[in-house]
């Protein structure tokens, strides 16, 4: 589930500062033990990687499509000029640490393509051309001249090689050295020192690129290589504030790339049409997925807009990649990393309903592609006995065997809902319904930051038909922030109970989840008193201070025949403070189902639909109706309030390798607005998987 940004000051506020050392060493410790998991694979995991040691059997030659996660050195060097201005320069250092509360650092995650041709010598030739989405490669600089101070900055926000390599390859392994053309598109910025908006500019960079690296095959089809690469950039010039700016600068950044390759050998066109195919082993899986998403909101009736307000006959689009990369130390011991890029936005920017549209939207969008790291965790299994199941490998899980009656423990930074309130036919907007408050419960205000994941610890006891699970995890620094708490001071306590069961031999679940957050956050009618009091507009940011908030809710799931199964969810929060992390929703009731195409000859497609009432509280209400926002709602004003109504239906089917999906919904009420809407919000979501 993805989650939002709000950029409101609080009053109740406080500030720790320290580095997270030990998490900069775990990612480390993570880079270097996937990279020796990939050697150590080559020596014989699988039939597959045996073959591989033959030198006879490792053949080079042919296309090749791949992944790397990169860390960069960056510098630039500046100067400055204007009419009647004395000329600055200096350098500027790009590299940024990593940290593990803001999810920053001077990584970067990219894609790649080429071709090999092997010799019968064993020398290798080939040609590359890869693009790169950093994270953070950027620099700043303060000016002091007779205007007062000033802030320059650059910023990479996308690069790219196009790249000819020359190797040998004796037995398993490749080692190569690399070299030809770079490009990298750029920002310059010129503003105040505090780093509001000032002038931006964005131009285009041409270089060149060298490097060495070394490759090793893992199977017939899967190699993975280290590699360092140098990009280095000519000095240029761009005229910034309105042309009464020459600034002048160069680049060049240093990087270390870890990668995976997909090779198609002689069996290109059945991998495009089938897939790839994930890699296995009984100790290192990497699987792999991407998803395009665009959303449209026909013309609807509007008669007055706020700052939060769903924008009528707009479109809008989200892309991301994510690679899931684990390890298995030991028997039940598991470390996955999930390195994602994410690019788009939601429609008006992610606002205008709180049961929002889309899934894959985040608050936070961005036109140019950027790298995260949503997820790194170690989870535990202790088995306890009962019957034993198969598991099949998927998504951050090993292929294996399990025990009916376990222990799982999870702890890391995951999203709270790979643990808590999961459904089977509602849960995944990549796969099923795309609304928020159907994929979750609507009122589970559950720890995130605005991307949805959190650090955290969670327990879960499976005995029987029984699950019990609890966790703990930490807060935003700011209601709905980009920033975790640092200090852990604010928090959340979620408890669940679920029943599975069986009903004609169809098998269900019920569960029971509860949620107690303890930070720092407002209270409607203090919002609303204060600005009555000041003659302005009602802002929950000027009120808060430390304090509480609860919610309870329930989740059902139930197959009704082989093709057919439904499923609800119900809940209550807390309706007198802010929504602290999620969305405006105060109660919420939803049901839906889900049916496979079987019926009608099409057992590979999905019909799913679903409907959901959301609710607000009498202090909410108030609230918005002084001029208040939320996370997502906020119309300036709310004369006429009424219950948020959402129809939505999809179709989903297979478009060869790819899953394409219809998805159409019916939002009544839009922000619980009865004088807005209602709006159609028409979807096409389009998937892959390995």
């Amino acid at each position: 589930m993805t989650r939002r940004n709000n950029f409101l000051l609080p009053i109740c506020w406080y500030r720790v500062e320290f580095e997270n050392w030990w998490a900069v060493g775990a990612m480390k410790r993570m880079v270097l033990g996937i990279f020796l998991a990939a050697g150590g694979a080559a020596e014989g995991l699988s039939a597959d990687v045996g073959k591989a040691r033959n030198p006879q059997a490792v053949d080079w030659t042919g296309p090749f499509v791949g992944s790397h996660f990169a860390y960069g050195v960056g510098s630039s060097r500046y100067s400055l000029a204007g009419p009647g201005t004395p000329q600055s320069f200096g350098s500027l250092d790009l590299t940024n640490p990593f940290s593990a509360f803001k999810g920053t650092g001077s990584y970067a995650i990219g894609l790649s393509a080429g071709y090999d041709y092997m010799l019968p010598s064993r020398v290798v030739f080939g040609v590359e051309a890869d693009v790169t989405f950093p994270n953070t490669i950027s620099g700043s600089a303060t000016l002091v001249g007779k205007q007062g101070s000033a802030m320059f900055n650059e910023t990479v926000l996308t690069s790219g090689t196009l790249r000819a390599r020359i190797g040998y390859a004796p037995g398993s392994w490749l080692f190569y050295a690399t070299g030809g053309f770079a490009w990298s598109y750029n920002q310059l910025r010129l503003g105040p020192p505090d780093g509001a908006d000032g002038d931006k500019i964005g131009f285009t960079r041409l270089g060149r690129a060298l490097g060495a690296g070394a490759e090793v095959a893992l199977s017939s089809d899967w190699s993975a290589r280290f590699e360092y690469l140098y990009t280095g950039y000519g000095s240029k010039d761009k005229a910034i504030a309105g042309g009464a700016q020459l600034a002048s600068s160069d680049l060049a950044v240093h990087a270390a790339r870890l990668g995976f390759n997909y090779r198609f050998g002689n069996n290109g066109r059945q991998a495009l049409q089938d897939g790839l195919k994930p890699f296995e082993t009984d100790w290192f899986s990497l699987h792999g997925q991407t998803t395009y998403l665009q959303q449209y909101a026909a013309p609807f009736r509007s008669p007055y807009r706020g700052q939060n307000s769903l924008a009528p006959n707009q479109t809008r689009q989200t892309w991301d990649v994510t690679l899931y990369a684990g390890i298995r130390p030991w028997e039940g011991g598991e470390f996955w990393i999930n390195p994602e890029i994410d690019q788009g936005f939601g429609l008006s920017s992610t606002v205008g309903v709180a049961g929002f549209t889309s899934g894959e939207a985040y608050k936070v969008g961005a036109a140019a592609p950027y790298a995260r790291i949503p997820r790194a965790f170690f989870r535990q299994t202790f088995y306890l006995g009962g019957e034993t199941n198969k598991v099949d490998g998927d998504i951050n899980q090993f292929a294996g065997t399990q025990t009916n009656d376990r222990v799982v423990l999870t702890v890391g930074k995951f999203a709270v809902t790979d643990v808590f309130d999961t459904n089977k036919y509602a849960h995944d907007p990549r796969k099923d319904f795309m609304n928020w408050s159907v994929v979750d419960t609507g009122t589970f205000d559950y720890a995130a930051d605005s991307w949805g994941f959190t650090y955290g610890a969670a327990a879960e006891w499976y005995k029987g038909d029984w699950t019990f699970r609890g966790g703990v995890f930490d807060l935003s620094k700011v209601p709905n922030s980009t920033e975790l708490d640092p200090g852990f001071a604010q928090f959340q306590w979620i408890g669940e109970i679920e029943h599975r069961h069986a009903i004609w031999g169809k098998p269900g679940k019920v569960a029971v989840t509860g949620f107690l957050s303890r930070g720092c956050m407002g209270r409607f009618d203090d919002a609303v008193a204060l600005a009555q009091a000041t003659n302005a507009s009602a802002d929950i940011a000027l009120v808060r201070r430390y304090q509480s908030r609860a919610g309870i809710s329930v989740n059902l799931e139930q197959e009704i025949t082989s093709d057919l199964g439904v499923f609800a969810r119900a809940g209550i929060a807390d309706g007198s403070k802010e929504s602290f992390e999620f969305t405006d929703i105060d109660s919420t009731v939803a049901a839906g189902l889900s049916l496979s195409g079987s019926r009608w000859n099409r057992p590979n497609d999905t019909f799913g639909l679903a409907g959901v009432v959301n609710g607000i509280s009498q202090a909410r209400r108030t609230y918005l109706d002084a001029g208040g926002l939320g996370i997502l709602v906020g119309d300036d004003r709310l004369p006429n309030p009424g219950p948020e109504k959402i129809i939505e239906s999809y179709y989903s089917f297979p478009v060869w390798s790819w899953r394409a999906t219809l998805n159409y919904q019916l939002v009544v009420n839009p922000a619980y607005n009865r004088d807005r809407g209602p709006a159609s919000i028409v979807g096409v979501r389009m998937r892959a998987q390995f």
